[in-house]
Protein backbone atom coordinates (compact mmCIF):
# COMPACT_ATOMS: atom_id res chain seq x y z
CA UNK A 1 0.00 0.00 0.00
CA UNK A 2 2.56 2.59 1.21
CA UNK A 3 4.64 1.49 -1.67
CA UNK A 4 2.00 1.75 -4.62
CA UNK A 5 1.75 5.26 -2.91
CA UNK A 6 5.38 6.26 -2.98
CA UNK A 7 5.53 4.97 -6.07
CA UNK A 8 2.77 7.18 -7.47
CA UNK A 9 3.90 10.50 -5.27
CA UNK A 10 7.97 9.74 -7.08
CA UNK A 11 5.93 9.21 -10.74
CA UNK A 12 3.63 12.18 -10.84
CA UNK A 13 4.88 14.61 -7.75
CA UNK A 14 5.69 17.36 -10.54
CA UNK A 15 2.04 17.21 -12.29
CA UNK A 16 0.59 17.72 -8.41
CA UNK A 17 3.05 20.47 -7.09
CA UNK A 18 1.60 22.24 -11.11
CA UNK A 19 -1.49 21.81 -10.10
CA UNK A 20 -1.55 22.93 -6.43
CA UNK A 21 0.40 26.49 -7.75
CA UNK A 22 -2.34 26.63 -10.45
CA UNK A 23 -4.92 27.00 -8.22
CA UNK A 24 -3.28 29.31 -5.93
CA UNK A 25 -2.63 31.49 -8.78
CA UNK A 26 -6.56 30.89 -9.76
CA UNK A 27 -7.23 32.13 -5.82
CA UNK A 28 -4.54 35.10 -6.35
CA UNK A 29 -6.38 36.22 -9.47
CA UNK A 30 -10.14 35.79 -8.25
CA UNK A 31 -9.19 37.37 -4.70
CA UNK A 32 -7.40 40.29 -6.54
CA UNK A 33 -10.23 41.41 -8.85
CA UNK A 34 -12.80 41.30 -6.03
CA UNK A 35 -10.85 44.13 -3.97
CA UNK A 36 -9.62 45.87 -7.01
CA UNK A 37 -13.34 46.09 -7.90
CA UNK A 38 -14.75 46.60 -4.53
CA UNK A 39 -11.63 48.92 -2.50
CA UNK A 40 -13.02 52.61 -2.02
CA UNK A 41 -11.62 55.14 -4.62
CA UNK A 42 -11.76 57.68 -2.08
CA UNK A 43 -9.82 55.86 0.73
CA UNK A 44 -7.09 54.90 -1.61
CA UNK A 45 -6.99 58.64 -2.50
CA UNK A 46 -6.55 59.43 1.28
CA UNK A 47 -4.23 57.20 1.77
CA UNK A 48 -2.31 58.22 -1.11
CA UNK A 49 -2.18 61.73 -0.15
CA UNK A 50 -0.59 60.62 3.28
CA UNK A 51 2.18 58.79 1.16
CA UNK A 52 1.39 55.32 0.90
CA UNK A 53 2.40 54.26 -2.69
CA UNK A 54 0.53 51.00 -2.74
CA UNK A 55 -2.66 52.93 -2.43
CA UNK A 56 -1.83 55.00 -5.47
CA UNK A 57 -0.64 51.82 -7.50
CA UNK A 58 -4.40 50.88 -6.77
CA UNK A 59 -5.43 53.94 -8.02
CA UNK A 60 -4.07 53.82 -11.28
CA UNK A 61 -5.16 49.99 -11.63
CA UNK A 62 -8.75 50.99 -11.27
CA UNK A 63 -8.76 54.00 -12.99
CA UNK A 64 -8.96 51.72 -16.23
CA UNK A 65 -10.97 49.08 -15.28
CA UNK A 66 -11.48 47.64 -17.99
CA UNK A 67 -8.13 46.32 -18.88
CA UNK A 68 -7.18 45.39 -15.40
CA UNK A 69 -10.54 43.31 -15.16
CA UNK A 70 -9.44 41.78 -18.57
CA UNK A 71 -6.24 41.02 -17.45
CA UNK A 72 -7.04 39.36 -14.23
CA UNK A 73 -9.86 37.14 -16.35
CA UNK A 74 -7.24 36.01 -18.71
CA UNK A 75 -4.73 35.47 -15.79
CA UNK A 76 -7.70 33.26 -14.43
CA UNK A 77 -9.32 31.46 -17.12
CA UNK A 78 -5.39 30.39 -18.31
CA UNK A 79 -4.45 28.73 -14.79
CA UNK A 80 -7.65 27.22 -14.73
CA UNK A 81 -7.40 25.58 -18.10
CA UNK A 82 -3.99 24.30 -17.61
CA UNK A 83 -4.57 22.81 -13.68
CA UNK A 84 -7.88 21.37 -15.02
CA UNK A 85 -5.95 19.99 -18.59
CA UNK A 86 -3.15 18.62 -15.87
CA UNK A 87 -5.60 17.07 -13.35
CA UNK A 88 -7.71 14.99 -16.44
CA UNK A 89 -4.11 13.74 -18.14
CA UNK A 90 -3.09 12.79 -14.28
CA UNK A 91 -6.33 10.65 -13.97
CA UNK A 92 -6.34 9.26 -17.33
CA UNK A 93 -3.17 8.13 -16.83
CA UNK A 94 -4.05 6.17 -13.83
CA UNK A 95 -7.44 5.09 -14.31
CA UNK A 96 -8.21 5.28 -18.27
CA UNK A 97 -11.59 6.97 -19.49
CA UNK A 98 -13.36 7.00 -16.60
CA UNK A 99 -10.55 9.48 -15.08
CA UNK A 100 -12.20 12.51 -17.18
CA UNK A 101 -15.05 12.27 -14.60
CA UNK A 102 -13.49 11.99 -12.10
CA UNK A 103 -10.88 15.11 -12.78
CA UNK A 104 -13.96 16.91 -13.25
CA UNK A 105 -15.16 16.59 -10.20
CA UNK A 106 -12.50 17.34 -8.44
CA UNK A 107 -11.84 20.09 -10.28
CA UNK A 108 -14.97 21.66 -9.93
CA UNK A 109 -14.51 21.16 -6.15
CA UNK A 110 -11.04 22.62 -5.55
CA UNK A 111 -11.49 25.60 -7.95
CA UNK A 112 -14.80 26.51 -6.44
CA UNK A 113 -13.71 26.09 -3.04
CA UNK A 114 -9.99 27.40 -3.19
CA UNK A 115 -10.47 29.54 -6.04
CA UNK A 116 -13.36 31.16 -5.96
CA UNK A 117 -15.48 31.00 -2.66
CA UNK A 118 -12.71 31.11 -0.05
CA UNK A 119 -10.52 33.93 -1.79
CA UNK A 120 -13.42 35.89 -2.36
CA UNK A 121 -15.09 35.77 0.62
CA UNK A 122 -11.49 37.05 2.69
CA UNK A 123 -11.05 39.52 0.24
CA UNK A 124 -14.71 41.21 0.31
CA UNK A 125 -13.87 41.01 4.16
CA UNK A 126 -11.47 43.57 3.92
CA UNK A 127 -10.93 44.81 0.07
CA UNK A 128 -9.14 47.92 0.59
CA UNK A 129 -6.46 45.90 2.40
CA UNK A 130 -6.40 43.26 0.53
CA UNK A 131 -5.87 45.33 -2.88
CA UNK A 132 -3.15 47.19 -1.47
CA UNK A 133 -1.54 43.80 -0.91
CA UNK A 134 -1.73 42.55 -4.21
CA UNK A 135 -1.15 45.92 -5.82
CA UNK A 136 2.45 45.44 -6.90
CA UNK A 137 2.45 42.23 -8.13
CA UNK A 138 -0.89 42.85 -10.16
CA UNK A 139 0.63 45.82 -11.48
CA UNK A 140 3.14 43.90 -12.92
CA UNK A 141 0.95 41.14 -14.33
CA UNK A 142 -1.37 43.80 -15.76
CA UNK A 143 1.54 45.23 -17.34
CA UNK A 144 2.94 42.00 -19.13
CA UNK A 145 -1.38 40.96 -20.03
CA UNK A 146 -2.42 44.38 -20.86
CA UNK A 147 -2.11 44.48 -24.63
CA UNK A 148 -3.65 41.48 -24.74
CA UNK A 149 -6.30 42.17 -22.48
CA UNK A 150 -7.14 45.36 -24.32
CA UNK A 151 -7.04 43.68 -27.58
CA UNK A 152 -9.98 41.17 -26.02
CA UNK A 153 -12.12 44.52 -24.90
CA UNK A 154 -11.28 45.57 -28.56
CA UNK A 155 -13.00 42.63 -30.18
CA UNK A 156 -15.72 42.88 -27.22
CA UNK A 157 -16.57 46.60 -27.92
CA UNK A 158 -16.67 45.80 -32.04
CA UNK A 159 -19.39 42.55 -31.10
CA UNK A 160 -21.39 44.51 -28.72
CA UNK A 161 -21.36 47.72 -31.41
CA UNK A 162 -22.86 45.12 -34.05
CA UNK A 163 -26.01 45.24 -31.15
CA UNK A 164 -25.91 48.90 -30.70
CA UNK A 165 -24.08 48.85 -27.50
CA UNK A 166 -21.27 51.45 -27.43
CA UNK A 167 -19.44 51.07 -24.29
CA UNK A 168 -17.26 53.66 -24.70
CA UNK A 169 -20.36 56.28 -24.41
CA UNK A 170 -21.93 54.52 -21.65
CA UNK A 171 -22.17 56.69 -18.02
CA UNK A 172 -23.36 56.25 -15.26
CA UNK A 173 -26.88 55.73 -14.39
CA UNK A 174 -26.27 58.20 -11.14
CA UNK A 175 -25.08 61.23 -10.72
CA UNK A 176 -21.99 61.79 -7.86
CA UNK A 177 -23.99 63.54 -5.97
CA UNK A 178 -26.63 60.51 -6.20
CA UNK A 179 -24.26 58.22 -5.41
CA UNK A 180 -22.90 60.57 -2.52
CA UNK A 181 -26.69 60.64 -1.23
CA UNK A 182 -27.10 56.73 -1.88
CA UNK A 183 -24.10 56.03 0.72
CA UNK A 184 -24.89 58.47 3.02
CA UNK A 185 -28.88 56.51 3.25
CA UNK A 186 -27.46 53.20 3.21
CA UNK A 187 -24.53 54.25 6.59
CA UNK A 188 -27.72 55.45 8.07
CA UNK A 189 -29.99 52.36 7.98
CA UNK A 190 -26.73 50.35 8.56
CA UNK A 191 -25.94 52.29 11.52
CA UNK A 192 -22.78 54.11 10.78
CA UNK A 193 -24.08 57.15 10.83
CA UNK A 194 -26.97 59.31 12.56
CA UNK A 195 -29.73 61.03 10.88
CA UNK A 196 -28.82 64.18 12.21
CA UNK A 197 -25.13 64.01 9.85
CA UNK A 198 -27.06 62.47 7.37
CA UNK A 199 -29.52 65.61 6.98
CA UNK A 200 -27.15 68.05 7.60
CA UNK A 201 -24.57 66.50 4.58
CA UNK A 202 -27.74 65.51 2.35
CA UNK A 203 -28.71 69.17 2.37
CA UNK A 204 -25.16 70.55 1.56
CA UNK A 205 -25.90 68.39 -1.83
CA UNK A 206 -29.34 69.37 -2.23
CA UNK A 207 -27.99 72.99 -2.50
CA UNK A 208 -27.55 72.87 -6.30
CA UNK A 209 -31.04 71.19 -6.99
CA UNK A 210 -32.78 74.00 -4.62
CA UNK A 211 -33.81 77.66 -5.75
CA UNK A 212 -33.91 80.98 -3.87
CA UNK A 213 -37.94 80.70 -3.73
CA UNK A 214 -37.77 77.14 -1.99
CA UNK A 215 -36.25 78.68 1.03
CA UNK A 216 -37.44 82.75 0.91
CA UNK A 217 -39.49 84.63 3.16
CA UNK A 218 -43.11 84.67 1.51
CA UNK A 219 -43.85 88.39 0.95
CA UNK A 220 -47.03 87.55 2.89
CA UNK A 221 -44.77 86.70 5.78
CA UNK A 222 -42.16 89.25 5.48
CA UNK A 223 -41.78 92.12 8.12
CA UNK A 224 -41.12 95.66 6.21
CA UNK A 225 -40.47 98.96 7.26
CA UNK A 226 -42.63 101.63 5.96
CA UNK A 227 -40.52 104.56 4.89
CA UNK A 228 -43.29 107.11 5.18
CA UNK A 229 -44.33 106.25 8.73
CA UNK A 230 -42.78 108.54 11.96
CA UNK A 231 -39.60 108.25 12.82
CA UNK A 232 -40.48 106.72 16.00
CA UNK A 233 -42.69 104.15 14.41
CA UNK A 234 -39.99 102.78 12.50
CA UNK A 235 -37.48 102.75 15.38
CA UNK A 236 -40.43 100.49 17.73
CA UNK A 237 -40.47 98.70 14.98
CA UNK A 238 -37.17 97.96 14.62
CA UNK A 239 -36.23 97.74 18.08
CA UNK A 240 -39.66 95.17 18.41
CA UNK A 241 -38.39 93.01 15.66
CA UNK A 242 -36.89 89.40 16.08
CA UNK A 243 -34.42 90.28 12.73
CA UNK A 244 -31.42 92.57 12.52
CA UNK A 245 -32.41 93.33 9.11
CA UNK A 246 -35.71 94.57 7.39
CA UNK A 247 -36.97 95.91 3.89
CA UNK A 248 -37.72 99.31 3.42
CA UNK A 249 -40.68 100.34 1.45
CA UNK A 250 -42.12 103.46 -0.11
CA UNK A 251 -45.99 103.81 -1.50
CA UNK A 252 -46.00 100.03 -2.00
CA UNK A 253 -44.63 96.97 -0.62
CA UNK A 254 -43.37 96.27 -4.18
CA UNK A 255 -41.20 99.32 -3.70
CA UNK A 256 -38.24 98.14 -1.91
CA UNK A 257 -36.03 100.92 -1.72
CA UNK A 258 -33.23 99.99 1.03
CA UNK A 259 -32.53 97.45 3.29
CA UNK A 260 -32.60 98.70 7.38
CA UNK A 261 -29.99 97.19 9.79
CA UNK A 262 -30.66 97.22 13.63
CA UNK A 263 -27.16 98.23 14.50
CA UNK A 264 -27.00 100.90 11.67
CA UNK A 265 -30.35 102.33 13.20
CA UNK A 266 -28.72 102.07 17.14
CA UNK A 267 -25.40 104.10 15.62
CA UNK A 268 -27.24 106.53 14.15
CA UNK A 269 -29.44 107.17 17.18
CA UNK A 270 -26.16 107.15 19.67
CA UNK A 271 -24.91 111.01 17.31
CA UNK A 272 -24.54 113.29 19.44
CA UNK A 273 -28.07 115.39 20.15
CA UNK A 274 -30.44 112.84 17.98
CA UNK A 275 -33.20 112.58 18.77
CA UNK A 276 -36.00 109.90 16.97
CA UNK A 277 -38.37 112.05 15.53
CA UNK A 278 -35.35 113.51 13.90
CA UNK A 279 -33.79 110.17 12.15
CA UNK A 280 -33.67 110.06 8.38
CA UNK A 281 -34.39 106.36 7.70
CA UNK A 282 -33.50 106.59 4.31
CA UNK A 283 -30.07 107.60 5.00
CA UNK A 284 -28.96 104.95 7.20
CA UNK A 285 -30.71 102.04 5.20
CA UNK A 286 -28.50 100.41 2.86
CA UNK A 287 -28.89 99.77 -0.57
CA UNK A 288 -31.46 96.71 -1.67
CA UNK A 289 -29.91 93.64 -3.96
CA UNK A 290 -32.30 91.68 -5.68
CA UNK A 291 -32.01 88.58 -6.76
CA UNK A 292 -34.00 86.20 -9.34
CA UNK A 293 -36.15 83.70 -7.22
CA UNK A 294 -34.95 80.92 -9.55
CA UNK A 295 -31.62 81.34 -8.52
CA UNK A 296 -29.91 78.18 -7.16
CA UNK A 297 -28.78 78.20 -3.28
CA UNK A 298 -25.54 77.14 -4.14
CA UNK A 299 -25.09 80.12 -6.65
CA UNK A 300 -26.79 82.43 -4.02
CA UNK A 301 -24.41 80.90 -1.30
CA UNK A 302 -21.37 81.92 -3.52
CA UNK A 303 -22.64 85.03 -4.14
CA UNK A 304 -23.68 86.28 -0.39
CA UNK A 305 -20.26 85.00 0.45
CA UNK A 306 -18.23 86.69 -2.14
CA UNK A 307 -20.73 90.42 -1.97
CA UNK A 308 -20.06 90.12 1.84
CA UNK A 309 -23.90 90.38 1.89
CA UNK A 310 -26.10 88.51 4.65
CA UNK A 311 -29.98 89.68 3.18
CA UNK A 312 -31.30 89.51 -0.49
CA UNK A 313 -34.68 90.83 -1.73
CA UNK A 314 -36.11 87.95 -4.53
CA UNK A 315 -37.86 88.72 -7.00
CA UNK A 316 -39.83 87.00 -10.04
CA UNK A 317 -38.98 87.23 -13.99
CA UNK A 318 -41.38 90.00 -13.95
CA UNK A 319 -39.74 92.26 -11.25
CA UNK A 320 -42.47 91.84 -8.75
CA UNK A 321 -41.02 91.35 -5.13
CA UNK A 322 -41.74 87.48 -3.92
CA UNK A 323 -39.88 87.65 -0.68
CA UNK A 324 -36.68 88.10 1.45
CA UNK A 325 -33.95 85.20 1.27
CA UNK A 326 -30.87 85.53 3.91
CA UNK A 327 -27.81 83.74 4.47
CA UNK A 328 -29.40 82.11 7.21
CA UNK A 329 -31.93 80.43 5.45
CA UNK A 330 -29.57 79.14 3.38
CA UNK A 331 -27.77 77.95 6.30
CA UNK A 332 -30.23 76.29 7.82
CA UNK A 333 -30.86 73.86 4.79
CA UNK A 334 -27.42 72.28 5.73
CA UNK A 335 -27.31 72.54 9.46
CA UNK A 336 -31.21 72.11 9.87
CA UNK A 337 -33.31 73.97 12.82
CA UNK A 338 -33.78 70.82 14.95
CA UNK A 339 -32.22 70.28 18.44
CA UNK A 340 -32.94 66.59 18.64
CA UNK A 341 -33.92 64.13 16.54
CA UNK A 342 -37.24 62.88 17.97
CA UNK A 343 -38.66 66.67 18.86
CA UNK A 344 -40.41 68.50 16.80
CA UNK A 345 -39.39 71.88 17.15
CA UNK A 346 -40.51 73.33 13.81
CA UNK A 347 -42.59 76.78 14.15
CA UNK A 348 -45.84 75.73 13.26
CA UNK A 349 -46.14 72.15 13.83
CA UNK A 350 -47.81 70.58 16.68
CA UNK A 351 -48.01 66.68 18.11
CA UNK A 352 -51.16 65.19 19.67
CA UNK A 353 -51.45 62.84 21.42
CA UNK A 354 -53.56 60.45 18.81
CA UNK A 355 -49.93 60.74 17.38
CA UNK A 356 -51.11 62.61 14.52
CA UNK A 357 -49.34 65.91 13.14
CA UNK A 358 -50.71 69.47 13.00
CA UNK A 359 -49.13 71.56 10.84
CA UNK A 360 -49.77 75.26 9.59
CA UNK A 361 -50.19 75.30 6.27
CA UNK A 362 -47.14 77.37 5.62
CA UNK A 363 -44.57 74.90 6.94
CA UNK A 364 -42.12 73.71 4.23
CA UNK A 365 -42.23 70.30 3.23
CA UNK A 366 -38.51 69.87 3.44
CA UNK A 367 -38.74 70.73 7.14
CA UNK A 368 -41.32 68.25 7.85
CA UNK A 369 -39.36 65.90 5.98
CA UNK A 370 -36.27 66.59 7.78
CA UNK A 371 -37.76 66.30 11.27
CA UNK A 372 -40.13 63.13 10.91
CA UNK A 373 -38.01 61.36 8.28
CA UNK A 374 -40.63 61.61 5.61
CA UNK A 375 -40.49 61.25 1.82
CA UNK A 376 -42.76 63.89 0.90
CA UNK A 377 -42.13 65.16 -2.94
CA UNK A 378 -41.02 68.78 -2.80
CA UNK A 379 -40.78 69.57 -6.28
CA UNK A 380 -43.96 70.35 -7.51
CA UNK A 381 -44.48 72.21 -3.88
CA UNK A 382 -42.88 74.31 -1.16
CA UNK A 383 -45.16 73.99 1.86
CA UNK A 384 -47.38 71.76 2.97
CA UNK A 385 -50.60 73.53 1.58
CA UNK A 386 -48.95 73.73 -1.65
CA UNK A 387 -48.62 69.62 -2.01
CA UNK A 388 -52.57 69.02 -0.95
CA UNK A 389 -53.50 71.46 -3.04
CA UNK A 390 -51.35 70.19 -5.88
CA UNK A 391 -52.31 66.69 -5.17
CA UNK A 392 -55.94 67.55 -4.61
CA UNK A 393 -56.02 69.67 -8.20
CA UNK A 394 -58.31 72.41 -5.90
CA UNK A 395 -58.72 74.44 -3.43
CA UNK A 396 -59.92 72.18 -0.18
CA UNK A 397 -63.21 72.83 1.95
CA UNK A 398 -62.24 72.35 5.60
CA UNK A 399 -63.11 68.93 6.81
CA UNK A 400 -62.16 67.66 3.06
CA UNK A 401 -59.81 64.73 3.82
CA UNK A 402 -56.99 63.66 1.33
CA UNK A 403 -55.00 60.38 0.96
CA UNK A 404 -51.51 60.47 -0.76
CA UNK A 405 -47.87 59.19 -0.34
CA UNK A 406 -48.96 57.01 2.85
CA UNK A 407 -50.42 59.87 4.58
CA UNK A 408 -53.66 61.20 5.13
CA UNK A 409 -54.25 64.94 5.30
CA UNK A 410 -57.27 66.52 7.18
CA UNK A 411 -58.26 70.39 6.35
CA UNK A 412 -58.74 71.90 9.60
CA UNK A 413 -59.22 75.52 8.95
CA UNK A 414 -58.90 77.53 5.71
CA UNK A 415 -58.51 81.26 5.14
CA UNK A 416 -60.22 82.51 1.99
CA UNK A 417 -58.12 80.28 -0.41
CA UNK A 418 -55.08 79.96 2.27
CA UNK A 419 -55.16 76.40 4.06
CA UNK A 420 -53.89 77.51 7.32
CA UNK A 421 -53.68 74.43 8.87
CA UNK A 422 -54.13 70.98 8.57
CA UNK A 423 -53.98 67.45 10.45
CA UNK A 424 -51.74 64.44 9.22
CA UNK A 425 -51.53 61.04 10.09
CA UNK A 426 -50.06 57.47 8.37
CA UNK A 427 -53.02 56.12 6.46
CA UNK A 428 -52.07 52.88 7.99
CA UNK A 429 -53.00 54.27 11.17
CA UNK A 430 -56.52 54.38 9.81
CA UNK A 431 -59.32 52.19 10.86
CA UNK A 432 -60.71 49.69 7.71
CA UNK A 433 -62.81 51.69 5.09
CA UNK A 434 -61.54 54.62 5.99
Amino acid sequence: MFDQLYGFLAEYWLTLISILLLIGFSAFFSGSETALTAASRSRMHTLEANGDERAGLVSRLIERRDRLIGALLIGNNLVNILASSLTTSLFLGILGQSGVAIATIVMTVLLVIFSEVLPKSWAISAPDRFAITVAPVVRLFVAVAGPLSSAVNAIVRFILSLFGVNLSREESMLTAHEELRGALDLLHREGSVIKADRDRLGGLLDLEELEVSDVMKHRTVMRAINADDPPEVIVRTVLESPFTRMPLWRGSTENIIGIVHAKDLLRALAEPNMEPRDLDVGKIAQKPWFVPDTTSLKDQLNAFLRRKMHFAVVVDEYGEVQGIVTLEDILEEIVGDIADEHDLEIQGVRQEADGSIVVDGSVPIRDLNRALDWRLPDEEATTIAGLVIHESKLIPQERQTFTFHGKRFIIMKREKNRITKLRIRPAEDLPPGQ
